[in-house]
């Protein structure tokens, strides 16, 4: 290998072809062009003749020149010209790449693939194994440690390896990797992030052990991060921190909504040497409440974006204050902590029951109030079933109450029975002094807060002792006396404090724990942590290590009830958890405490940056180039030699045009194949495309997402049916119902989406048609999991919607023994992502196996269970039951396809007695 600088040349023997071209050039000179063919002229043969001796022709000074060229680029080419290959490693042994693939490293991951395939190409020239170590790595994923591995396959490691949305671990991978026997005789290159992380120079010190190290990072990586939003007052406050402090630097952050429309763009600016700054937006209530994501712009990491949910919206509260109800009425003293501690972080209102009511509040709040007239009570009471939060405070009043109807009950509204009258310092039922609220309720809201020693409680209404008693206290005084209590009423929550709103029992209206507590009472009112009480939050979007939201890998797990604060990690990557509707945020969080540092790498180990690392391979563009010349310098020969003119032989004129078509297509490469991707699904073509193999279809929504994974689920469920079934489908088709034929389609898949476009006149007669002559269609809501919408789901009540115009038939269940269950396999259900609920059918009282039913409709996200990714793995978990229910959802998709195609053949009675024997078995 011959360099020059940065250039080397891997076959530099190959140079010495050179010194040919001189000689190439005088030979050239020399030699004449061939001769151009006319046509013989007789009559003309004597005119003008002339008796001087004529010298041969040369060939065109610029012909030559560009021969000459030719050469020299071929001779460059096979020399095989490379820019930074000299900087490879040293040694002989296995080269171990380290590479830093956490959050960090999203925003020049494109720099990072280029280092690490340079260093493969390295190590294929010199013929040298390669161990690829990920620091996100964990004991789930395959050992790299253990054996190395051929540039090849390390070429296809790198091309599918992506950024991790979480930090990388340092720590216990050198715990593995210190016993894993890497060897000793190695050359490393760590791809650094730049970042100071936990562990690092314990990782450096191990790594120098192995042999020569090499560090390859940026030098002042500018990397800014996204703190937690905080609302102050009506504006939003957003810190963002940069890693290292430098010169004055402006940055910008975004707010958008679910469907990337931008609210509000704020600039920043980081002073002089600082590593802070803070920027406020402003919005509107009712923009507000849009908000889904803060972002800063142009950053593409996990840690510089932030999703929100329903906990950060603005809920309207209403302050309950009218005549009517029995007892002291609620006084501005009252009403006036409660409005200053809400104002903040909701809309709040005053005004009647009734008014407020009709204004849909997400929750109302009773001062010291005694009995609610019944007319009131049934109002409120219907409410809560609907999902508004009911705060109610204890006071005289309600004392009073208490006392007067001898413990009030469940028919006071209030979750827990009152003992009359009060617990007071200094009476009947007294303290020695004052009591702190000491302990929360892990299952309740109040759960991880922190406990505030200085608020004092001096008075109290008190609850009487019951078996439920304990489940229903959210927060305990020192003596474990209840202080805040709940009972969930339908959908919603009635909440009692069972101390006044004003300082006059307490401290508690006074102090910063006032404003936590009616926050977090408030928000239950979305359903947020309704949900996460009721059961499991499964994986709805992450981000991956680009800040993009989209489809949840395969080892999401779900967040178990409780944890509302999980860390992120493989199992656990942020996003949305939940459902459409009630859904809660995941967000990477850096903690200031522990800021993040730039790398400062020790003595004696070599750093280099992306600029001097990245190899570019010179040879494809000096070919590309030689071919251009090859052919131009044909074409021009011809030209010469009057083989393109009108009068040339049929051979010469195709060979001509030979050449011009690939001289032509040489420099339009790839508008035949776009041309041919825009005619794929018009007229003939896609007819042939349907009609010769036998193919599955869905239907295009114009969700990328869905779209994808319909098409991705289905070509896995061809895969399989090839393997295990005489049926060998081709790749599926994706139908528009405006413009494609149906007909070629025994089976549709028609996923619905909450917001899938209405259907025009002509679609639904198309859709009509089909069903009419034997056509089955697979509607898929995919919402198997929403809870506590009313008129069903929001899948399902958009598939009500679209069927207005569809000849939908009578449905109903799937019968035992119907077809479907043994089509192929013997089913008694027919789980797909999501398990559980019903699948429905054409409703044929008579007898189920006269025909093949139009209409198969469920809820259970079966093209999510199919769907693989380009790596093979698949893209979406499963619940519950994990791989054994994925290994039923292919089941049942075979069915569904051999029950499409086949008809009702398996309903006659020639299989029963080994039907029967199977399921004896």
């Amino acid at each position: 290998m011959l360099s020059i600088g940065s250039l080397a040349f891997l076959n530099a023997w190959l140079l010495s072809a050179l010194l040919v071209v001189p000689a190439l050039w005088l030979f050239l000179r020399v030699t004449p062009p061939a001769p151009r063919r006319v046509l013989f002229p007789a009559i003309r043969l004597l005119y003008r003749a002339k008796s001087a001796e004529e010298k041969p022709d040369t060939a065109p000074w610029w012909l030559l020149v560009m021969r000459l060229l030719l050469t020299v680029l071929v001779i460059l080419a096979l020399a095989h010209p490379v820019f930074n290959a000299n900087d490879g490693t040293p040694g002989k042994g296995p080269v171990v790449i380290v590479i830093d693939d956490g959050w960090t490293t999203g925003r020049d991951w494109s720099r990072r693939t280029a280092v690490m395939q340079g260093l493969v190409n390295r190590a294929k020239r010199e013929n040298r194994r390669l161990f690829l170590i990920r620091t996100t790595w964990t004991p789930q994923d395959p050992r790299p440690f253990d054996k190395p591995i051929g540039p090849s396959r390390a070429e296809g490691l790198i091309n599918a390896m992506q950024p991790k949305p979480w930090p990388v671990r340092l720590v216990p991978l050198l715990e593995v990797m210190q016993v894993s026997g890497l060897p000793v005789s190695a050359d490393v290159v760590w791809v650094s992030n730049g970042v100071d992380d936990p562990g690092e120079l314990a990782m450096i010190t191990y790594l120098r052990r192995l042999g020569s190290l090499t560090i390859v990072m940026e030098p002042k990586p500018d990397l800014r991060v996204l703190m937690s939003p905080k609302r102050i007052g009506r504006v939003i406050q957003v810190d963002v921190i940069r890693l290292a402090a430098g010169p004055e630097m402006s940055f910008a952050v975004r707010a958008t909504t679910a469907d990337g429309r931008v609210l509000a763009r704020v600039e920043g600016q980081f002073s002089d040497g600082e590593r802070r700054a803070s920027i406020k937006v402003s919005l509107p209530i009712d923009l507000r409440n849009d908000l889904t994501r803060i972002e800063i712009e142009g950053e593409s990491t996990a840690a510089a974006v932030k999703l929100l949910d329903d906990r950060f919206k603005h809920q309207p509260v209403g302050l309950v204050s009218e005549t009517g109800f029995q007892g002291k009425q609620p006084l501005l003293d009252e009403l006036y902590f409660i409005d200053r501690a809400l104002a903040p972080f909701s809309e709040v209102t005053r005004g009647p029951l009734d008014a407020l009511l009709q204004d849909d509040m997400a929750a109302l709040i009773l001062a010291d109030v005694g009995i609610v007239p019944q007319t009131h009570r049934i109002k409120l009471l219907k409410w809560m079933e609907k999902g508004g939060v009911l705060v109610r405070f204890g006071g005289p009043s309600l004392a009073a109450a208490g006392l007067g109807t001898n413990h009030l009950g469940s028919e006071g509204l209030v979750p827990v029975r009152l003992r009359g009258g009060d617990r007071t310092l200094g009476g009947a039922l007294s303290w020695a002094r004052p009591l702190n609220i000491h302990s929360y309720n892990s299952d309740g809201p109040f759960a991880h807060m922190p406990s505030y020693g200085k608020v004092k409680v001096r008075r109290q209404v008190l609850a009487e002792p019951t078996i439920d008693l304990a489940s229903k206290t959210w927060a305990r005084l020192a003596d474990g006396t209840p202080i805040v209590t709940a009972e969930q009423r339908g959908k919603g929550w009635l909440v009692l404090f069972h101390t006044t709103a004003t300082p006059e029992w307490s401290d508690l209206a006074l102090s910063g724990l006032f404003v936590d507590m009616l926050r977090r009472v408030v928000a239950l009112s979305s359903g947020t942590f309704g949900a996460a009480r009721e059961g499991t939050l499964l994986p709805f979007e992450t981000l991956d290590g680009f800040g993009v939201l989209g489809e949840p890998p395969a080892r999401a797990r779900a967040l178990s009830p409780g944890k509302v604060d999980p860390g992120v990690g493989p199992t656990r990557p942020p996003g949305y958890y939940g459902t459409e509707l009630e859904r809660l945020s995941i967000n990477l969080e850096i903690d200031p405490g522990s800021l993040i540092e730039p790398l400062a790498a020790p003595s004696g180990v070599m750093v280099r940056s992306f600029a001097n690392n990245v190899e570019t391979d010179f040879q494809p563009v000096l070919f590309a180039a030689a071919l251009f010349l090859f052919l131009t310098d044909m074409l021009a020969t011809m030209l010469l030699r009057g083989q393109l003119t009108p009068t040339s032989s049929p051979t010469d004129t195709l060979i001509g045009g030979l050449v011009i078509g690939i001289v032509t297509l040489s420099l339009v490469v790839g508008t035949g194949t776009a041309r041919a991707q825009l005619l794929e699904k018009e007229g003939d073509e896609f007819r042939l495309k349907a009609s010769l193999e036998t193919r599955l279809a869905y239907v295009i929504t114009g969700n990328g997402a869905i779209d994808k994974a319909s098409k991705s689920g289905l070509s896995s469920l061809s895969e399989v049916l090839t393997r295990r079934t005489a049926i060998e489908p081709a790749d599926p088709v994706g139908l528009n119902l405006e413009t494609d034929e149906l007909a070629f389609f025994a089976l549709i898949y028609w996923p619905i989406t909450p917001d899938h476009p209405a259907l025009s006149e002509k679609a639904a007669r198309r859709v009509n048609a089909y069903m009419h002559n034997g056509g089955t269609v697979l509607f898929d809501t995919r919402d198997q999991f929403e809870r506590g919408i009313p008129g069903g789901t929001s899948g399902l009540r958009r598939l009500r919607a679209l069927s207005r115009d569809l000849d939908i038939p009578a449905l109903a269940p799937v019968p035992p023994g119907h077809v479907l269950t043994k089509a192929f396999y013997l089913l008694k259900d027919f789980p797909g992502r999501f398990t559980g609920g019903l699948v429905w059918i054409h409703d044929l009282e008579e007898d189920h196996a006269s025909e093949v039913t139009p209409v198969i409709i469920g809820r259970h996200d079966w093209v999510g269970a199919w769907a693989r990714g380009q790596n093979g793995s698949f893209l979406y978990p499963v619940v519950p039951d994990g791989e054994a229910q994925r290994e039923m959802a292919f089941r049942f998709g075979i069915n569904l396809v051999m029950y499409a195609l086949t008809g009702n053949y398996k309903a006659d009675q020639v299989h029963v007695p080994e039907i029967l024997e199977r399921l004896g078995q």
